[in-house]
């Protein structure tokens, strides 16, 4: 019988609430909302289910290790006392990340270097010889995360991001991540009994993720590598299993999905993520201008991430939005629209009123995530219609 304990999946800032209900959905336990994170707990199965399953999270990481440290040498000590070698060959490599916020460790790179030499000292003076530094691939990656004088040293379970799931090839201007973009799609409340429609679909990422999403393909489907592989406690039976459980419940979609892009270079670099995907049977692609192209027929759900201020003239920027507004009101009409954009701005000139606006962050980028109901004519109308 496996042992549960501790594990964090971390997210972006925005999402934790999307983040709690996936894991909710795959059984954890304990689970707890904190900052651009959600704490759980589970077995070495759920940490793999974690690893493939979880569309919001960007890492996954087994916390081994909390102490207090009031001062650099008190940062050594503690980490010198620890038993390193239960994770980490002394002939093997390791990597250290670091998130460091705290008004006693203002250097965050010279934290983790005492937090580096702390280990390897330990190593050499056990055993003569003392693991490498490897920052390309190595066999261990660990998370050192200090708040104020509270240290916690985390296995990075993930090793990349998870948010790289291996199907975007190509990008264009300032794509929106993967994590973000498969966040987007669980805050709009889609439940995949609607088309989808993205009208300014870039390099395709919305148009995959609400496709994975769509055909209940796995959130790392396409992707190999973890870091966990490495580990000494890996069990290659365990994660077979889980990995085949998921696959079996891939599906097909009843729907439709469009994308269309004013730009042949965002078709194209569309195109090819989508075949790597291997979903160029599942989405549509159209070369035309958001005002000129029409929307799937029957209910949509429509998402777009339109170009933000930082990459247009705000004559430009604020013209685009008002043709957004437009096509909204007179071609998507009777269904529901979601904006995502860091110009604020911008955003009044859709001249349609957002019945909802979610803060989410887009890498760095402080975004408004905003819904438009759409209806024909006035919103007052619908209800005079709907009462009599």
């Amino acid at each position: 019988m496996e042992t549960n304990f501790k594990l964090i999946a971390k997210t972006f800032f925005g999402l934790e609430d999307v983040l709690v209900k996936e894991l909710e959905n795959l059984g954890a336990k304990d689970i707890e909302k904190i900052s651009r994170a959600v704490a759980f707990s589970g077995d070495m199965t759920m940490l793999y289910k974690a690893n493939y399953l979880l569309r919001t999270a960007i890492s996954i990481l087994k916390p081994i290790y909390t102490f207090e440290a009031n001062n650099e040498k008190e940062l050594y000590d503690k980490v010198f006392l620890f038993s390193w070698e239960k994770f980490i060959n002394p002939d093997g490599n390791f990597c250290i990340e670091y998130v460091v916020n705290s008004s006693i460790f203002t250097h965050s790179l010279y934290a983790s270097q005492k937090t580096k030499d702390a280990i390897c000292d330990r190593m050499r003076k056990k055993f003569a010889i003392r693991p490498s530094i490897n920052k390309v691939d190595p066999d261990i990656i660990l998370n050192l995360h200090i708040y104020e004088n509270q240290v916690t040293v985390s296995l990075n379970s993930s090793g990349d991001s998870l948010f790289k799931r291996n199907y975007r090839k190509k990008t264009g201007v300032a794509p929106i991540n993967e994590v973000v973009a498969a966040g987007l799609i669980q805050l709009s409340g889609w439940n995949r009994d609607t088309n989808f429609f993205d009208p300014m679909c870039g390099s395709g990422t919305l148009l995959i993720e609400a496709a994975m999403y769509a055909n209940n393909i796995p959130a790392q489907y396409y992707r190999k590598d973890f870091a966990f592989k490495k580990w000494g406690e890996f069990s290659p039976i365990i994660w077979k299993g889980v990995v085949e459980k998921a696959n079996k419940e891939i599906r097909e979609f009843d729907y439709e999905i469009w994308g269309s892009d004013v730009s042949s270079q965002a078709i194209r670099i569309a195109e090819e993520n989508i075949t790597n995907a291997k979903l160029q049977f599942d989405i549509k692609l159209f070369r035309n201008d958001i005002i000129t192209q029409e929307p799937p027929k029957g209910k949509t759900l429509i998402i777009t991430n339109p170009p933000y201020g930082e990459r247009m003239e705000e004559d430009d920027i604020f013209y685009l939005y008002e043709q957004i507004g437009s096509a909204f009101k007179n071609k998507y009409s009777n269904n529901e629209a979601w904006i995502i954009s860091s110009d604020f701005e911008a955003l009044k000139h859709v001249g349609l009123r957002p019945s909802r606006k979610i803060t989410i962050f887009n890498s760095n980028l402080e975004c408004k995530f905003c819904k438009y109901e759409l209806y024909e004519g006035s919103k007052k109308a619908k209800k005079q219609n709907f009462n009599n």
